[in-house]
């Protein structure tokens, strides 16, 4: 099978979060089902430069505005079409906003052309290239199975894949006339949403199947709570719609061989990781001694839970825990957590940024890992930890649910239990879910046998690649 994969963002060549970790990571893993895919994403600065046996194969003379190239090549293992548009997106910033994080005025039109340009390599830009299918991520590619439907020349079955039903890509009316589309497509049937116009509202209500990040998360967004608004059409739809898990890299999540780690090491050599621990708090100034390090690496925002931490960290020191920070976001979150750490020299560290090196480090090192998040559709920072033996502490929603398995007397019993799951996202139940880690901590044979546990868990593509193997031969011979 020929798959178009359609992403706004791809590891390791551009990333902003876990939607690039999946969208690199998948196409190896479908290898072995049959399936070759082949990405498609914006030439940000410095994208094309990465590009081995580089050649352009198609050129579109007005695209939304300017010339624009499609570059057929290879990077990390990846075969790539990258959409040389410099007029939309060869500008200082982010993959998404300005160099003060606001978001781009043109954002609408930068992503259509991402959708419109993957319609056209649908219906054969691209000299002896036809895709079986096409599969788009986000709200940044939903716009393709809008153009495939209404400007497309073959048609081609299509999947979306919701990473984050939060993020939905919503811009007023006044935008459609620039679309390109013909005027039947501003419907409730087609790319209208509330009177304006709605890119991932278009990509669930056209896409021949949906897909989300896991069970629990396709369960939740049929829900007013975490439907966003959306939850009306996903039900409607909830007859093409798949929860598949996402998994990880596991060569470049690897404990045994991270050039990144100070240490390498294995389930069977869990004491090397004593030389991360010193690394880790070398490098957030902490404190050394032998109370356990709680990290996060995360978004500093409220989805995140990442307010109802900044609400405990005095009580989470004042038991004993330690703690090292790492991400960026809400400015407000940002000054919270460093008056926490000028507060508490030696026991709370942040690191405002993203550092991908850091945060491999920070798994390889830290005992125990938050992730407080009042919603999240996968996640992948708990994967890493299952990987790491960093044990996952995580609100009991979506993916965290489903990846892991909480630490009650029953899962002890049975030597089963990989991390500790609490509810609901707020300060008393963050506090006892951390109280509850510290003790396990203390019991270190435990403690040990959760880790192991953890490690041996199936974090890979393998399961999840065979799903999307399965749902792509499904559409492709329904066609």
């Amino acid at each position: 099978m020929q798959v178009l994969s359609v992403a706004s963002e791809v590891y390791p060549l551009v990333k902003t979060g876990g939607l690039a970790d999946v969208a690199g990571a998948l196409p190896a893993a479908l290898k072995a089902h049959g399936v070759a895919m082949r990405t498609l994403l914006p030439a940000y600065p410095g994208v094309a430069e990465q590009l081995k046996k580089r050649k352009a194969v198609a050129s579109f003379p007005d695209l939304f505005g300017g010339k624009a190239t499609l570059l057929a090549g290879q990077a990390a293992g990846l075969d790539l079409l990258v959409l040389d548009a410099p007029h939309l997106y060869d500008r200082k910033g982010g993959a998404y906003g300005d160099p003060q994080g606001n978001d781009w005025d043109d954002n609408w039109r930068r992503f259509a052309a991402l959708g419109r340009a993957a319609a056209e390599i649908a219906s054969g830009a691209v000299k002896d290239y036809l895709p079986d299918l096409v599969h788009a991520h986000d709200w940044q590619a939903a716009m393709a199975p809008a153009y495939i439907r209404f400007t497309g020349k073959r048609p081609v079955p299509t999947v979306m894949t919701v990473h984050n039903l939060a993020f939905q890509g919503q811009f007023p009316v006044s935008i459609f006339g620039g679309l390109g589309l013909p005027g039947a497509a501003l419907s409730l049937d087609g790319v209208e949403y509330y009177g304006g116009v709605g890119f991932l509202k278009a990509g669930l209500q056209l896409a021949d199947a949906i897909t989300t990040v896991s069970p629990t998360y396709a369960l939740e967004i049929r829900t007013p709570e975490f439907g966003m608004g959306l939850d009306g059409l996903v039900r409607v739809r909830d007859h093409v719609l798949h929860g598949i898990v996402n998994g990880i890299d596991t060569e470049v999540w690897n404990p045994e061989s991270d050039p990144h780690l100070a240490a390498t090491y294995s389930a069977r050599s869990l004491g090397a990781r004593a030389k991360n621990r010193r690394a880790v708090e070398e490098r957030f100034g902490l404190a050394r001694d032998e109370e356990p390090i709680f990290c996060v690496i995360s978004r500093l925002t409220w989805q995140k839970g990442m307010d109802v931490l900044a609400s405990v960290v005095d009580d989470l020191v004042g038991m004993g825990a330690r703690l090292a920070v790492l991400g960026s976001g809400d400015n407000s979150l940002e000054g919270s957590l460093l008056a926490a750490a000028a507060r508490h020299p030696g026991r709370i560290g942040v690191v405002i940024g993203y550092n991908e090196p850091l945060s491999h480090l920070m798994q390889g090192g830290c005992d125990a890992i938050l992730v407080p998040s009042r919603f999240e559709p996968c996640g992948l920072t708990q994967l890493y930890a299952l990987r790491y033996g960093c044990i996952p502490v995580v609100a009991r929603t979506g993916g965290l649910a489903d990846t892991v398995i909480d630490a009650n007397e029953a899962a002890l019993s049975a030597g089963v239990a990989t991390g500790v799951q609490f509810a609901p996202v707020d300060g008393d139940a963050l506090r006892l879910a951390v109280r509850r880690t510290l003790a396990l901590h203390r019991d270190r044979k435990a403690w040990a046998n959760m880790q192991k546990q953890g490690m041996k868990s199936d974090v890979s593509w393998t399961h999840s690649a065979a799903r999307y193997a399965d749902l792509y031969r499904s559409l492709i011979a329904a066609g």
